[in-house]
């Protein structure tokens, strides 16, 4: 599932599920629909996403892209480990904006632990 929501400068997309080939047929309006909002920020909350695929990844290379191209930014936020490692293996994760300090919310659903930045050493 994809939830969308905007502010007057932001796009918020909120993804719970699985993020992957079963779930393709839903991207291009998800895609068309963020791109015709036109906002200068894009982003991303994967804290209830339980798998993500290459055409998972697919989807948000194609979203942080159509950003860029406008001059926009995309941030991924509750992102886990795993899911950063699938978009660096595509060669993508240039594309995004991390969110470190983000956390993700617990509403009684077993979430993922998401993405933490290293301790300053």
């Amino acid at each position: 599932m994809i939830e969308i929501s905007t502010s007057s400068t932001t796009t918020t997309l909120v993804v719970a599920g699985d993020l992957d080939l079963a779930e393709r047929e839903q991207f291009p309006e998800v895609t068309a629909r963020v791109v015709g909002l036109r906002r200068q920020l894009l982003v991303i909350d994967m804290c209830r996403v339980t798998f993500m695929d290459s055409t998972g990844a697919a989807f948000l290379i194609s979203l942080a892209d159509a950003g860029r191209r406008r001059g926009g930014a995309t941030v991924l936020r509750g992102t886990a480990d795993r899911d950063l490692f699938v978009l660096e293996i595509c060669g993508a994760l240039d594309l995004f904006r991390i969110d470190p300090d983000h956390r993700c919310e617990s509403d009684g659903a077993e979430l993922r632990e998401p993405h933490q930045a290293p301790a300053p050493a």
